[in-house]
C-alpha cells in the first residue's frame, strides 16, 4: 500500500537520518528531532535513575512503576533504539512510561553505552548486566523474575533478542518474554528492503550502514551471534516474541525471517506488520496514530504475562 498520510508528515517534518553529521552532531539532533515528535510524557507513580554495577562498569538506567503499591508486576526491561549510537533514557521517557502505564507493568530503561566510544560487544554486554541485575533484584524492585520481558527498537530490539539467547544458554534468569520493534537481526548483508526502502523515510540504507560498521567495525565480528540473532543456528526453546516491523523499512525483510526462524523453531511468535509504515513510527506519537497502536499491543502481551503467572 502507499505511504500512510500520517507517516508521510512525520517524514516531511522530520525528513531522511543524515548520514553527514558527526556522531556528537547527530546525537544532538536526533535527540532534538525525537522529543519534539513525542506525544505528551503521562505523570507515573514512580520514574527514579539507578546506577547498575557490572563487571564494565556503572550502567545507568530509570526505573518505572505505575503504581506504588508493593505487590510484585512484570517487568520490561527495554533498550532504546538510534543504531548502537544514538539515543537515551531521556530521548524515551515518555516511551516507557506509557510502556509501564499501560502495561501495568513496571519498565527498566537502560542507558548502554554507544558507540563509537563503545563498540561491540559493549552494548550487548551492558544489556545482559542490567537485566541481570534486575532479575536478582526482584524482591527490592518489587517485580515478578518469572514474569520478565525484554524489549527495544531498532538497535535495542537487538540488543533484546541477543539478551534472550544469552539467557536462555546461561540460565543466569528467565526472559518470558521478547518485544522486538523493527529490530536489526542479521548484520552479515543486506535484505532486498535495504534496496526498497533504501531511502525517504527517515531511516536510510546508508545511516544504517554506517550505523552498522561503526557499532561492529570487523565484519567477521557481524557473524557472531550476539551481533547478528538470526544466524544463531538452534532457536528452539527462546522466549515468546512479539516482532513489529514497518512496510517501508530497511529492516523489515530481516524481521520477517527473524520471525519465520522462531515459528518454524517452535517459539510463539506474533508479527504484527503495519502496512504504510516507516522505521521510526513507534518514536512518532505525537503524529502517527499506529505508534499508540504497537504501544497497545506491547501492553496487552505484559500484561498477558500477569495472568500466566496468576493462572
Amino acid at each position: 500500500m502507499p505511504l500512510d498520510p500520517q507517516a508521510a508528515l512525520a517524514i516531511k517534518l522530520a525528513g531522511d537520518l543524515p548520514a553527514n553529521l558527526t556522531h556528537a552532531e547527530l546525537r544532538r539532533a536526533y535527540s532534538e528531532q525525537r522529543i519534539k515528535m513525542l506525544p505528551p510524557a503521562p505523570p507515573i507513580a514512580i520514574a527514579r535513575d539507578v546506577s547498575i554495577l557490572s563487571p564494565e562498569g556503572l550502567i545507568a538506567a530509570r526505573f518505572y512503576r505505575p503504581h506504588d503499591d508493593g505487590i510484585a508486576c512484570p517487568l520490561l526491561v527495554f533498550f532504546h533504539g538510534g543504531g548502537w549510537m544514538l539515543g537515551s533514557v531521556d530521548s524515551y521517557d515518555t516511551i516507557c512510561r506509557r510502556l509501564a502505564i499501560k502495561g501495568r507493568c513496571a519498565v527498566l530503561s537502560v542507558d548502554y553505552r554507544l558507540a563509537p566510544e563503545t563498540t561491540f560487544p559493549g552494548a550487548v554486554n551492558d544489556a545482559y548486566a542490567a537485566t541481570l541485575w534486575a532479575a536478582r533484584n526482584a524482591a527490592e524492585l518489587k517485580i515478578d523474575p518469572q514474569a520478565l520481558a525484554v524489549g527495544g527498537d531498532s538497535a535495542g530490539g537487538n540488543l533484546a533478542a541477543v539478551v534472550a539467547q544469552l539467557s536462555h544458554d546461561s540460565a543466569d534468569f528467565r526472559v518470558a518474554l521478547q518485544v522486538l520493534i523493527y529490530p536489526c537481526t542479521d548484520m552479515s548483508r543486506e535484505y532486498p528492503s535495504y534496496l526498497r526502502n533504501a531511502s525517504g523515510y527517515m531511516l536510510t540504507r546508508a545511516a544504517m550502514a554506517w550505523f552498522i560498521s561503526t557499532y561492529v567495525p570487523s565484519p567477521a565480528d557481524r557473524l557472531d551471534e550476539r551481533a547478528s540473532p538470526l544466524l544463531r543456528p538452534n532457536l528452539a526453546g527462546l522466549a515468546r516474541a512479539l516482532i513489529i516491523a514497518a512496510e517501508f523499512d530497511p529492516l523489515v525483510d530481516d524481521n520477517e525471517a527473524y520471525a519465520l526462524r522462531l515459528r518454524e523453531a517452535g517459539v510463539p511468535t506474533r508479527f504484527e506488520f503495519f502496512p504504510g509504515m516507516h522505521h521510526p513510527f513507534f518514536t512518532l506519537g505525537a503524529y502517527i496514530d499506529d505508534a499508540a497502536k504497537a504501544e497497545n499491543m506491547i501492553a496487552e502481551e505484559m500484561r498477558a504475562l500477569t495472568r500466566s503467572q496468576m493462572a
